[in-house]
Parts: C-alpha cells; sequence; structure tokens
C-alpha cells in the first residue's frame, strides 16, 4: 500500500527534536495575501524600483511608497491561517526552535509565534526605517506624513530617507539574520521547507545546510522545486491540507 506522504510528514515531525521550518508566499497566499510576483500582483502593477534608485530619486521614493501602502493594506485585510496556526503550535509545544521566513507580512507573528523564533531573512513590511539613524518608523505614521505632504516621509529626527524595512531589489541581504539562519539549518535534526519555490537566494541554500549537517528534509510545496531530489519526503499539496491534519 502507498504510503500517505502527510502521515510519512506526521512520523518525521513526531521522531524530530530540533525542527526548523522555511516558509515561503506559499502559506501566505492560502490567507489571501497574493504572491506579489505572480501576474496580476503588485510587481506586475509596478514596475521594479532598486535600492540605488530608490536612494537616488524622489520620484522614484514617492511611486515605492504608493506600492507599500497597498500592500499594508493587502497585509491588514488577512489573519493567520491553519499553516500558520499549526507552526506556532510546534513552537509552543518545544518541537520548533525556529521559523525563517521569506514572507514579510508578520503572519507567523500574529499566530502567536515571538519574534525570538521568527527569522525574516527578507525583512519585514509592518514598519519602516530611516536608512540614515535606523530610527523605527510606523507604516501608518508614514502614510500621514505622505497624504500631508504629497512627498515621500523623512526620519522625524535626522531628515534622512524612510524605506520600508523589506529587503529591496538591489539591497544587500541583512547579514546577521542569513547568519542565524544557517546556523538554525545547521541545529536542525529535520528542515521542512513549507510553500517555498526554493529558488530565491539565500533561502534556497538553507535546506541543503539542512542535510548536509545531517538533518531530515521535507518539502511541502503545491509545485515541484529543484531541491525535490534532495528531499527524504515531497509533499505535492495545498499547505492547508496539509497541516490541518496535524489539528485532528
Amino acid at each position: 500500500m502507498p504510503v500517505d506522504p502527510i502521515e510519512a510528514l506526521s512520523d518525521l515531525v513526531r521522531q524530530a527534536t530540533n525542527i526548523v521550518v522555511l516558509t515561503g508566499a506559499g502559506i501566505s497566499t492560502e490567507s489571501g495575501i497574493p504572491d506579489f510576483r505572480s501576474p496580476g500582483g503588485l510587481w506586475s502593477k509596478y514596475r521594479i524600483i532598486d535600492y540605488r534608485e530608490f536612494i537616488a530619486s524622489e520620484e522614484a521614493r514617492h511611486e515605492d511608497w504608493k506600492r507599500r501602502f497597498e500592500m499594508a493594506d493587502q497585509i491588514g485585510e488577512v489573519g493567520p491561517n491553519i499553516g500558520h496556526e499549526v507552526l506556532a503550535a510546534w513552537v509552543a509545544e518545544g518541537r520548533c526552535s525556529k521559523i525563517i521566513t521569506q514572507n514579510v507580512d508578520g503572519l507567523h507573528q500574529a499566530a502567536g509565534v515571538g519574534d525570538d523564533h521568527v527569522i525574516e531573512i527578507h525583512g519585514t513590511a509592518r514598519h519602516a526605517e530611516c536608512v540614515d539613524c535606523g530610527l523605527r518608523h510606523e507604516i501608518a505614521d508614514c502614510r500621514t506624513m505622505f497624504e500631508a505632504t504629497g512627498a515621500a516621509p523623512r526620519c522625524t529626527v535626522c531628515d534622512g530617507i524612510i524605506k520600508s524595512a523589506v529587503v529591496m531589489f538591489g539591497q544587500m541581504m541583512p547579514e546577521d539574520k542569513v547568519a542565524l539562519a544557517v546556523e538554525a539549518a545547521h541545529r536542525a535534526d529535520l528542515f521542512v521547507a513549507i510553500g517555498s519555490s526554493l529558488v530565491v537566494h539565500p533561502a534556497a541554500t538553507l535546506p541543503l545546510h539542512a542535510k548536509r549537517a545531517g538533518a531530515k528534509l521535507a518539502i511541502v510545496n503545491r509545485e515541484a522545486t529543484e531541491l525535490d531530489p534532495f528531499a527524504d519526503l515531497l509533499v505535492h499539496d495545498e499547505i492547508g491540507r496539509v497541516l490541518g491534519r496535524f489539528t485532528q
């Protein structure tokens, strides 16, 4: 009789002592957040603005902030789904030490996972930062400034440029978070990649770091990925249906 892949995943989770999870856009699309890179997503409606252009051009900053406010509106209308909730339960039970996420929506935290258990390697859309002094600014405050002046918001302390805390195209990845993610992968005995196409680096390297360190690798994704040949278990199914089985 063929093995049920969800039952096989349940066995791996039950046997593991240190699970590390990587989540991609697939887990958030099931909450109703669009995959921004897909046709009809935000990136197809707006041209790509990279970090260097953002810093150099007021016009580019104005355009980018319009996009960020639209993104904030879309994220604000949704909440965590069963997938986020099951992963939060794994953390609460001590099964999962870290959730590494490519998502910027904060839905893992909304599901109850503390910031100390989440590594946001692409940053977060939940707030903004001054590129000069690093002061945190709330998105709502940035919108107030934008609507009052018609210009991209400036830092309230040093008058520096404010940008969303999301890592932009052309911007250096946060080395500290990448290092934490690699360290977590090395310590895992089970690494579960969920809803990620596993083509964007450095996230795509993390499952291999875990495998080389001796961990089992499970990939849960509707579509095949380039790392499927390295996996100990493949579950090609809807994430909510897969993780929802852990509540039964």
